[in-house]
């Protein structure tokens, strides 16, 4: 029985080998390569000098670095409302039993979420141009032109005005997992509470909420990870401008380490980037888990 069980395990392994092979050459190898280059003052060719740990506590201590951060944070606390959110509300409607079309309305609100963030870039810096975007040609349309204004040139809403495309695009990503989670969920509980006269909002928070609570906790933490990792759009939209109003950690360390050639300082860079999303996606899933059991508790 024992000689199975070995073989057994002996074959999980061979089977999971090329995986493992292929995580650590993609993922393992490259995060320990830019930890060991992060400790040295190096351009990209040969010559380097070894600095220690000093190049991460500059980083610790870089103003803009930190302006990133902040920015990261900012673009993940409104994504985190306008995607899941604006997601869990459709989802509580599409799931309505007088509904029609349901499929087209799925298929529709994941449309944005098939295009690239190029695509995304162009088609929202259209509608902020000044000279031809839409809602400039709104604002004049309505009277009020004197508001119309370069929009991605404003440096104290372009992050938001950044945020409002990853919200309409992403939208229709969480949705479709929370109404996977919905069409889980038995019929009958809702039935039984519309007929105890629950309300339509009610039902929401003190039914659907907690019989979907661990599908939301996978969509806080996929927006979570994919907020602090965020590069494209901006890149696509502002390129970080203006100034560094818009700049986010990945794209910081892109212009340190490719455009200014501070490779050492970019890897250090790279790392706590690493570590700081790590320890948010962590803090945050730990936190709503234990959330969610005071809650039943």
């Amino acid at each position: 029985m024992s000689s199975c069980l070995k073989v057994k395990k002996r074959t999980i392994f061979l089977y999971m080998l090329p995986g493992i092979l292929w995580y650590s050459f993609i993922i393992l190898v490259p995060v320990c390569l830019a930890a060991y280059y992060g400790m040295f003052d190096w351009a990209g060719g040969t010559n380097k000098t070894f600095l220690g740990i000093q190049n991460y506590l500059d980083v610790i201590k870089d103003p803009v670095f930190r302006q990133s951060l902040g920015n990261n944070i900012y673009l993940t606390i409104v994504c985190l409302a306008g995607q899941i959110g604006i997601a869990f509300i459709l989802a509580v409607m599409l799931n309505g039993r007088h509904i029609k079309f349901k499929g087209f309305h799925r298929t529709m609100s994941y449309f944005p979420a098939v295009l690239s963030a190029v695509v995304i870039g162009f088609i929202w810096n259209m509608l902020y141009d000044y000279h031809y975007g839409l809602l400039n040609s709104f604002l004049k349309v309505i009277g009020q032109g004197d508001l119309a204004q370069a929009w991605l040139n404003n440096d104290k809403l372009v992050l938001l005005l950044v945020a409002i495309p990853l919200i309409w695009q992403y939208v229709g990503y969480y949705l479709l997992i929370i109404m996977s989670a919905l069409s889980s969920v038995d019929p009958q509980i809702f039935e039984m509470a519309e007929i105890d006269g629950a309300s339509g909002f009610k039902r929401a928070i003190y039914i659907t909420l907690p019989l979907i609570k661990n599908t939301l906790i996978v969509c806080v933490t996929l927006c979570i990870a994919g907020n602090m990792k965020i590069f494209d759009h901006i890149y696509a939209m502002t390129g970080g401008g203006p100034g560094t109003s818009s700049s986010v950690m990945a794209m910081y360390a892109y212009k340190t380490s490719f455009m200014s050639y501070k490779m050492g300082y970019g890897s250090a860079m790279s790392i706590i980037i690493l570590i700081v999303s790590l320890i948010l996606v962590a803090g945050s899933r730990g936190l709503l888990l234990r959330f969610g059991k005071d809650k039943e508790v």
